[in-house]
């Protein structure tokens, strides 16, 4: 990770067990019972094999944090592990931190903070702001799990703790595919929760050392067994938007704060001149409400022309797109299909939109990709042309529950 193990003050380094003694929560553990759901996360994690020593992700949140008293609770040597990923005031900082924190204080185990900042501007921060101005729109998060969180953790942990696995509170599932030799990604049991869409970037060297224990609880379950254990953040609201967003107190915020305004025209698509805008970064394709357009019937986004500086705008019968290109695939429970190879998937366009029907094609990789990891492109064909395929956002592949795999966005057909 490049990041040493710091000391701050928002979030004290425990550094061993006899420094953060347990509080009386943890023998309310022993003595409550655990809900059904519960009962089944503990006996799956005792039965998990191979060592049951892990590093545990913890952002300051409920799911985090039952996560770490989950693995307590089931006999595993636990370490607490936060990234600092950004300075001053903000719910995924110094407020996380002060939370996680606590949590292993209450648990008895070691918390560590590692300091991210650097890896987080140079990954996320930089990549939002150069996607933004190119007129797409980039998904920070499946980026910050692969570049800055699990491949990074993993390495922290084994290299400064010598400790083989992390966990994290993600909603989703792995599973081992012993006929094929491949780790499986899964959505989470509970459907409104499932972070599946987020983690298709993960490596399967990375799904062989990770361990995600609320992959069949729902979010009520969490609060219950939470409760049960007298954490802390039983009743911590849950962050409603992106952790930038949150700390800078909006998406617009974040960008303006990076982008100097940059006044231009909102078209038709036959360029008639509609309206004005304020900056092409702050909308997004699909977008209807916030135009600030009048027209005889409603209009929406179908493209961000950046050279141009332009808001391209249509009506319903015209934004509809029967399919798009997908670069920087990365092939999940299923090694990659051979060029030309064919298959009808459940796709994913956006984290909140519901998995249409799809045909997708291997086709060849472009060599100014820039993605050397990630080679391989698919095209897409809609079953029902789809109004918000927007470039920079993932497109995840499903055959069912199973995450077979997912890329970015390139191009709208």
């Amino acid at each position: 990770m490049g990041a040493k193990s710091s000391q701050i003050p928002l979030a004290p380094h425990y550094g061993d067990r006899q420094r953060c003694p347990p509080m009386s929560a943890k023998a309310t553990i022993q003595t409550l019972t655990a809900t059904p759901a519960g009962a089944e996360a503990l006996e799956r994690l005792r039965q998990w094999p191979g060592e049951h020593r892990v590093a545990v992700g913890l952002s300051g949140g409920v799911d985090s944090s039952l996560t770490a008293a989950l693995m307590v609770e089931a006999g595993w040597e636990v370490e607490g592990l936060t990234l600092w990923l950004m300075s001053g005031k903000g719910a995924c900082c110094a407020e996380g931190l002060v939370d996680a924190a606590g949590i292993c204080q209450q648990l008895g185990v070691p918390h560590h903070v590692v300091d991210s900042r650097d890896t987080f501007v140079r990954e996320i921060v930089q990549g939002l702001v150069q996607g933004y101005q190119a007129g797409i729109t980039p998904l920070p998060c499946s980026r910050c799990n692969r570049a800055v969180k699990f491949g990074p953790m993993l390495s922290w942990a084994k290299r400064e703790r010598n400790l083989p696995r992390i966990a994290t509170g993600h909603y989703a599932r792995i599973r081992l595919d012993r006929e094929h030799g491949r780790w499986k990604l899964l959505r989470g049991l509970d459907s409104r929760k499932d972070q599946s869409y987020f983690l298709y970037d993960l490596p399967q060297d990375v799904l062989a050392r990770v361990v995600f224990p609320l992959g069949e609880l729902t979010k009520a379950d969490t609060r219950l067994e939470a409760g049960r254990h007298g954490l802390r953040t039983a009743d911590k609201p849950e962050s409603q938007d992106l952790c930038l967003a949150d700390h800078h107190g909006s998406m617009r915020a974040f960008l303006d704060a990076y982008l100097p305004p940059r006044d231009g025209e909102i078209v038709l698509q036959d360029g008639t001149v509609v309206g004005q805008h304020d900056g092409i970064e702050h909308f997004t394709i699909g977008q209807r409400k916030g135009l600030g357009v009048a027209w005889s019937e409603p209009l929406h986004v179908v493209k961000l022309d950046a050279p141009m500086n332009r808001v391209v705008v249509a009506t319903r019968a015209e934004a509809g797109r029967t399919g798009c290109d997908v670069g920087a695939v990365n092939w999940v429970s299923i090694g990659p299909p051979k060029l030309g190879e064919s298959m009808n998937v459940d796709v994913q366009v956006r984290y909140r939109s519901e998995p249409v029907s799809a045909n997708l094609t291997c086709i060849e990789a472009n060599d100014d990709d820039g993605e050397s990891e990630r080679p391989h492109r698919c095209k897409l064909t809609f079953q029902e042309p789809q109004f918000s395929i927007t470039p920079g956002q993932g497109a995840v592949f499903y055959d069912g529950e199973v995450v077979l795999g997912g890329g970015l966005i390139d191009s709208p057909i």
